[in-house]
């Protein structure tokens, strides 16, 4: 958000003056110019009148609210409203101010729908103070239940949240009690051991359901324990949810509400048991192939409505599925992927089953007329979860993505760097998402003073349609951004959208980066020469930079404040054609960059280069950049989810430094919803980091190019390790905390230096590792980053170039090199301010002094001294 502060500074009186200082907001709010005077009006009257026009109600679905109109009508851009801001803050300070402001955390619990219990919680509650079941009272409720109500055999058994153990499991000889056991669910337990598991259930012969879900063995499994109960269990249909390649009837009817623990079925099913059923939803049953006798018209002949969202059916070509579909005559609804198994366009699916008229919720004939390819109108809407005994905090900090809104403040001068994040009031906050909205919601900054001192943030909120009593209002929270800006991949912050969709594109990425293999580089015959000056006399050079002027010393070199006198210009400024012009830079000077560096430099180009050059390299993370390759990221995060592993991930600005405006986070809403506060890539956060005295750190090298063809680059022997201020850990709460996760400290933080050959003693004891062996994994890595530049980018190569970059490393708990970023013009203040030993060799001091002296003599010289060639 711009904020133009006014050039006199007095407060507002009139319209005209609010126009003149407040017109680029106007402009960039989008409200109807007919509605600014209005606007004028509620701002300097502090007039709310939401509440004479709207109502906030609750919704049937779920925790959330909705707003309707109230008044009788309300006519397109007829009125405006203002909109309170109940909490704004940075990130950073979010728990903080949660924990510490009086009563905000409760405001935001209850305006998010997380404030408490519902009668279920109430009732585990009351349960768990002295009313809950014991396992051997469930088990005899259920054979007395059996004995009254039916023919004395339990076939549908129920033992969940019962704290139940591996050896509470053996003990209850289940399969001795009820032989005859169809279904049997025991989610939530505590049960770990994979042998004896299997043991026990593969003793119901007769099972078809199997429901072992949240159990910590099923994070230590693999596809072992469940083809050892799939051949133990051979009639078993449903295996933790998800249907098994032998699903049959009993599976479907399940699904179909037609078995279950009123009506378990039995061994031998009657005939057409599934005649009567018209709607079945058989979404996320993990269905790989569909065509089975008990899915036929022939015994669902009434079927109407069909969900197979969320299954991949990948081995069925999409005829054969038309096929079996048109067979279902009343069929008139339809829900799928797309794309998906039935491909990837909606008119298309709708031209193949002409009898639908419903697809994905959205009537036919609508999808028909507007051509519309890809529907996801019926989108579930993604709802806070939380548990009885999670604190208020944490259960805000999970759903405030849901609702959150940004801007960022700039003037004249400066764009602020960290983004300002918000939540609207209740009213606000009420607005759910339409595709087709009646409603638009505008951040906005008062000024009444006309200066940016005294600015004042609302929302403000106005009618884009005609809307009449009784609507439900709506807004866009993607407004204008289209399929273009991956509208549909990001609408995953809100609503569950098709993950098997992401999962595939996931996949077809990971498959394509796996098969590449970096090329061999061009090599040039002639390696640079040592620059001289035609008369013998010193090279001039030019610079910005105070410790190149202060620590330049060499007889060779000498500093010009003239940079068109000068025969090396070395500048932390982008030197381009017009910076060339403009200052009078000629192409026989050198310069401190390469063209195209931005391919190593800048964070998104850097993985793209790596990516295109070499795959999946073992020392980058799983990287992507978030405006091209979203639906990547959704589907690696997918993928981590089912398979139970770490999701935590990191995103970074593409050219932001010293970790501005990066976070940390598990929470795919809100790496979605980050994206809005500039382009980031999202990398996957390194969650088992090698530690010195418990504490996160990284490494920052030199390294000096040369040559980009022959590639020539060398190691400076000064290295220095940065290390974070507090002890390193996963607890959710430190998220916030930048002192625990990150390690540039030398900014305005609290900043401890330590000589880096103690740091190598000090790690090699505490470890018990050879920093030899960890020293020459960094230089394959380094040599392999810039390999890949020039081999992806030999664009790069210009003889009149050398340059020096920062090349940041981690190494995670085996010791294995990690990339971070690469570094144009890096900062040396601690290369010159300390001297320091060299780690391998003869232990020579290298006086800090001397930095600058070290690496002009190597760029320009052709000296070796305290650098190694890679």
């Amino acid at each position: 958000m711009s904020a133009a502060a006014a050039s006199t500074g007095s407060r507002i009186e009139t319209y005209e003056d609010f126009v003149k200082v407040h017109g680029l907001l106007l402009a960039a709010s989008g409200l109807p110019q007919s509605l600014h005077f209005k606007l004028f009006e509620k701002l300097t009257s502090e007039t709310f009148d939401g509440g004479a026009h709207f109502a906030i109600e609750p919704c049937e679905d779920g925790p959330q609210r909705r707003l309707l109109l109230t008044s009788e009508t309300m006519a397109k851009d007829s009125n405006v409203f203002l909109i309170d801001h109940a909490w704004t803050f940075r990130l950073p300070d979010a728990y903080k101010q949660l924990q510490e402001v009086p009563g905000l955390a409760q405001r935001m619990a209850a305006l998010m729908c997380v404030e408490g219990d519902d009668d279920d919680g109430g009732l585990e509650q009351a349960v768990e103070n002295g009313g809950k079941m014991t396992v051997e009272e469930v088990l005899e409720s259920e054979i007395r239940n059996a004995r009254e109500s039916g023919d004395g055999f339990v076939r549908w058994l129920e033992l969940e949240e019962l704290g139940l153990d591996d050896t509470t499991l053996l003990s209850l000889d289940l399969s001795t009690k009820f032989p005859d056991l169809l279904a049997l669910s025991l989610c939530e337990n505590k049960l770990e051991n994979q042998q004896k598991l299997v043991e026990e259930v593969t003793k119901f012969k007769n099972l078809k359901g199997l429901w072992l879900n949240n159990n910590p063995v099923l994070e230590k499994s693999d596809c072992g324990m469940e083809d050892s109960i799939l051949r133990g269990c051979p009639k078993l249909e449903i295996y933790n949810s998800r249907f098994t390649r032998n699903f049959g009837v009993w599976a479907v009817g399940f699904c179909a509400d037609v078995y279950g623990k009123d009506n378990p079925g039995s061994g031998h099913l009657g005939d057409l048991p599934l005649q009567s059923v018209t709607s079945l939803d058989l979404s996320n049953r993990g269905i790989h192939n569909l065509i089975n006798k008990a899915f036929s018209p022939f015994e669902m002949p009434n079927l109407s409505y069909l969900n197979i969202r969320g299954n991949p059916i990948e081995e069925n070509s999409a005829s054969d599925l038309f096929g079996l579909l048109k067979a279902f005559y009343c069929l008139q609804s339809l829900e799928v992927d797309i794309p998906g198994p039935l491909g990837d366009s909606a008119v298309e699916i709708l031209e193949s089953l002409p009898t639908l008229s419903s697809l994905n919720g959205v009537d036919a004939s609508k999808i028909l007329e507007a051509e519309k390819h890809v529907v996801d109108s019926m989108l579930q809407p993604r709802l806070p979860e939380w548990t009885a005994e999670e604190p208020v905090v944490d259960r805000v900090l999970n759903a405030m993505w849901f609702y959150l809104m940004t801007y960022r403040l700039a003037d004249e001068e400066k764009l602020d760097e960290t983004p300002v994040w918000y939540v609207m009031d209740e009213l606000g906050s009420a607005l759910r998402h339409s595709d087709e909205p009646n409603f638009r919601v505008a951040p906005f900054l008062f000024m009444p003073e006309g200066n940016l001192a005294s600015a004042v943030s609302f929302s403000i909120l106005w009618p884009t349609q005609n809307v009449k009593k009784g609507d439900e209002c709506t807004r866009d929270y993607l407004f204008g951004i289209g399929e273009d800006k991956q509208r549909s991949a990001r609408l995953t912050a809100w609503f569950h959208t098709p993950q098997h969709y992401f999962i595939q594109e996931y996949e077809k990425h990971f498959n394509k980066l796996q098969s590449k293999i970096l090329p061999s580089l061009p090599v040039n015959s002639s390696a640079p020469s040592v620059v001289r000056c035609g008369d013998g006399s010193a090279l001039r050079v030019y610079t910005d930079i105070p410790q190149i002027e202060e620590f330049l010393t060499r007889p060779e070199f000498v500093i010009t404040n003239e940079p068109k006198d000068a025969d090396i210009i070395w500048t932390s400024m982008q030197i381009d054609e017009e910076m060339k012009k403009a200052v009078g830079i000629t192409d026989q000077q050198y310069v401190n960059q390469f063209p195209f560096e931005a391919c190593i430099v800048m964070k998104h180009h850097l993985a793209d280069t790596i990516q295109k050059a070499q795959g999946l390299p073992g020392w980058l993370q799983p990287t992507y950049n978030l405006e091209t390759h979203l639906s990547q990221l959704i589907g690696d995060y997918c993928v981590r989810k089912r398979d139970g592993h770490n999701n935590l991930w990191i995103l970074k600005p593409w050219n932001m430094a010293r970790t501005i405006d990066t976070t940390v986070t598990d929470n795919l809403s809100a790496i979605i919803r980050l994206m809005e506060t500039g382009p980031k890539i999202c990398q996957k956060y390194i969650e088992h980091p090698a530690l010195f005295e418990g504490k996160k750190f990284d490494l920052r090298y030199i390294v000096l190019v040369r040559s980009i063809n022959p590639l020539e680059i060398f190691l400076s022997d000064v290295f220095w390790v940065r290390l974070a201020n507090n002890p390193y850990t996963l607890e959710k709460h430190s998220l916030f905390e930048y002192e625990t996760h990150f390690t540039v400290m030398n900014y305005g933080r609290r900043f401890n230096h330590m000589n880096t050959p103690e740091f190598v003693s000090e790690f090699e004891k505490e470890h018990q590792v050879k920093w030899l062996d960890i020293h020459q994994r960094v230089k394959n890595m380094i040599r392999s980053v810039f390999e890949s530049g020039a081999s992806v980018h030999p664009e790069m190569h210009d003889p009149k170039s050398r340059a020096m970059y920062g090349v940041d490393v981690m190494l995670d708990a085996a010791f294995q090199a990690k990339l971070l970023e690469v570094t144009y013009c890096p900062d040396c203040m601690r290369a010159c301010k300390y001297d320091t030993k060299v780690i391998f060799g003869g232990g020579e001091t290298i006086r800090g002094r001397d930095f600058f002296n070290v690496v002009f003599g190597c760029l320009f010289l052709n000296e070796t001294v305290n650098v190694s060639q890679l």
